[in-house]
């Protein structure tokens, strides 16, 4: 009687089952179409990008931290933390935005999907959280999907198929996309060393602010900073900062409403999208490189985000009996 109580009760707070996944896989959606449209703007430098999408992202959550009167710094004993996690975020977001202009998008979307396991090993490290072979097993395969994607000459001979440009280029997307994938796993482990003590619109805000100024000293040092010419470009870094955002808060959204396991593996659908963009748009087909890193990748997530959920689940029960 008691579980029929409860199911009951989680049926009445989640309006339909599912809206979580629903929401996850349209903010899988549109970050690909995001950076699709960072594919397609060609003379802007992708830091100056990002630099666009932090100020939207501040203009959108300047309004939040007034209405939540949180304070524009944060509680004290937490600064510290929340600087960590602004620049680690905002340098995720420059090197991202940077591998996707350099290499396949297939290709850059696939690696940034190893961050769980990277998540993993850091939580390990640093929060003491259990690690167990069967992480062990999902590391190597995220590895091995890396590698197939980047496909290193000592390994795979000189002549490289199926990349754009030059192979010096694909590579530094690689390292970029890969290093991009280790700060945004870092961040998550920062955020959860915070916990909830530290409201949401606050770790975006720190992002934000972070992020612009390290891009804007960025695009002085590198002297790159220049207005887009064409009307089209403009339009599409609007675009970007709209579609990043929304991404953002519907991934959010997901994540209060539904567990975060499940959120995980649709989260993979954004592969997907990439692949379908890259073949429709970019005239590009993936190689089978690429496809076989994919499912390495994908299978090595989907299976670290069963475990945790399956791992959260067991915890529920037992907080029952």
């Amino acid at each position: 009687m008691g579980h029929f109580a409860v199911s009951c009760r989680t049926k009445k707070k989640a309006a339909c089952p599912g809206l979580g996944l629903f929401y996850t896989v349209l903010s899988a959606f549109l970050f690909s179409v995001a950076s699709l449209f960072l594919k397609k703007i060609e003379d802007v430098h992708s830091v100056e990008v990002s630099a666009f999408r932090c100020i939207f992202q501040m203009a959108f959550v300047l309004p939040g931290l007034i209405y939540y009167k949180t304070g524009f710094l944060g509680p004290k004993g937490k600064r510290i933390f929340l600087l960590f996690r602004g620049f680690l975020g905002s340098s995720a977001m420059i090197l991202l935005y940077y591998a996707f202009q350099v290499m396949p998008l297939a290709d850059a979307t696939v690696i940034t999907f190893s961050s769980p396991v990277f998540t993993s090993l850091l939580a390990w490290i640093f929060l003491k959280e259990k690690y167990s072979i069967w992480d062990l097993l999902f590391t190597l395969f995220a590895v091995t999907g890396v590698v197939l994607i980047a496909r290193p000459p000592f390994l795979f001979g000189s002549n490289v198929t199926g990349i754009e440009g030059s192979y010096t280029d694909h590579l530094k997307g690689t390292i970029a996309a890969i290093t991009s994938t280790i700060s945004a796993a870092s961040t998550l482990v920062i955020l959860r060393k915070v916990g909830k003590s530290v409201h949401y619109f606050l770790s975006i805000w720190y992002y934000a602010v972070i992020g612009l100024i390290g891009c804007v000293i960025a695009l002085f040092v590198m002297n790159e900073w220049r207005l887009p010419y064409c009307g089209k470009d403009r339009v599409l870094l609007i675009l970007i900062g709209l579609l990043g955002l929304g991404g953002q808060i519907f991934l959010t959204k997901a994540l209060q409403i539904e567990k975060a396991g499940p959120v995980a593996i649709m989260r993979t659908m954004d592969v997907v999208f990439a692949f379908i963009l890259q073949i429709l748009f970019l005239n590009h087909l993936p190689t089978w490189w690429t496809v076989g890193g994919a499912l390495c990748v994908v299978a090595s997530s989907s299976g670290t985000a069963i475990r945790k959920w399956r791992q959260s689940l067991k915890k529920a029960k037992q907080n029952e009996i």
